[in-house]
């Protein structure tokens, strides 16, 4: 039928949600025969995924309309993953698009439900997970977010129970296979290195630790840098954390109303989710070419969540044409994988940079002169 269903060995490969998802669909498209109703199915998937992205950029208000044209009409490789090729990639993350319109809607363990549901589809969304951990933990602290982690886990058993009653070792270890090896000629990113460091451990290590390092600068200095309080504060009950107001000016209430507008709650959600998962994707051990679908949705908000001025609107497009380019070029070369990692570099430093808090403003010095008036008084 296309895409991973036809070979048996992805049953053993991928979780259990995978498994029923095209087992699923074998049935309803008469074993597999009837390709063209696949294609609708998904063609459908595909329209329902661009619904859930819209609702997500509408309720935080950062993306010009005129960018959803490109999201929409200008992808060959998206329109290829979802309507040609049949990957589960695609479903996975109208899955986990769901969940997050639920996290905005302050749902959260419908949330937490639908991304243990997206996780057993692909694995690629747990590269989300540290941010949702991030943001449970600053809406319900360690104790109120332990009754969401355990719907995720539960869902997972539930899901995976019949693979776990016959083989349990067989099942965990090989549909979470963290240390799986990918071929090099199916690679986008790393094509300009030479195979032997591609598949050398020490390089794998050295991502994952870029990764972790990463991650932690961003909750640290990004997510979390709004707060007067450690970070080990998240872990307090929210209504025990301190709440420091600072005293009242007009530069001050300037200041804060314009950073209210700018980081309100939603756009945080988004903004933390998105940039975990895109802290993922560029330390990725190799990106093929469906992987295109984990983040190609999320480019927009990353590169327009920062304020951009008129004229910054044109490379931000640019960017976006350049990364579509670099996917579109079958087979890999060195230059598109060199380009790749250029744009995703960029990306981060207009992410880290753009989303930095302002100096807070200084109230005025007082003149060290003495004024005339007062001489005389006194």
């Amino acid at each position: 039928m296309g895409g991973n269903a036809a070979r048996p060995v992805c049953a053993r490969s991928y979780p259990a949600g995978f498994v029923y998802l095209f087992l699923g669909l074998y049935y309803a498209t008469g074993r597999g025969a009837d390709i063209r109703l696949a294609q609708h199915i998904f063609a459908g998937l595909y329209l329902l995924n661009l619904l859930l992205v819209f609702r997500i950029y509408c309720r935080t208000c950062k993306v010009p309309p005129y960018v959803f044209f490109f999201m929409c009409c200008a992808s060959y490789r998206i329109h290829s993953i979802f309507v040609l090729r049949l990957f589960n990639d695609p479903v996975a993350m109208a899955i986990l698009f769901l969940a997050i319109n639920f996290f905005l809607e302050d749902r959260w363990s419908w949330g937490c439900l639908l991304f243990s549901l997206a996780v057993s589809v692909k694995m690629n969304v747990l590269l989300f997970a540290p941010g949702l951990l991030f943001l449970l933990l600053q809406r319900f602290g360690l104790l109120g977010c332990i009754p969401k982690l355990c719907i995720c886990a539960v869902l997972q058993v539930a899901l995976g129970l019949p693979f776990l009653l016959e083989n349990p070792v067989g099942y965990l270890t090989r549909s979470f296979d963290l240390g799986r090896q990918f071929q090099f000629k199916w690679t986008v990113n790393w094509r300009f290195l030479p195979e032997e460091v591609f598949q050398h451990r020490a390089f794998h290590v050295g991502l994952l630790l870029a990764h972790l390092a990463g991650l932690v600068l961003f909750a640290l200095h990004r997510w979390h840098s709004r707060s007067k309080e450690s970070i080990l504060s998240l872990l307090k009950d929210p209504v025990e954390r301190k709440h420091p107001s600072p005293p009242l000016s007009v530069n001050n209430i300037l200041w804060q109303a314009s950073w209210v507008c700018y980081l309100n709650a939603r756009s945080q959600i988004v903004f933390i989710l998105f940039s975990s998962n895109f802290l993922g994707i560029c330390c990725s051990r190799s990106l093929h070419y469906q992987f295109y679908v984990w983040y190609f949705h999320t480019l927009p908000y990353l590169l327009w969540c920062t304020p951009t001025s008129k004229l910054a609107h044109m490379p931000k497009v640019l960017l976006l044409g350049v990364i579509e380019l670099c996917w579109n070029t079958y087979p890999s070369t060195v230059c598109s994988s060199l380009s790749l990692h250029i744009c995703h570099g960029l990306v981060l430093l207009q992410l880290w940079y753009g989303t930095a808090l302002p100096p807070a403003p200084q109230p005025p010095q007082p003149s060290k002169k003495s004024d005339p008036l007062s001489r005389k008084a006194q």
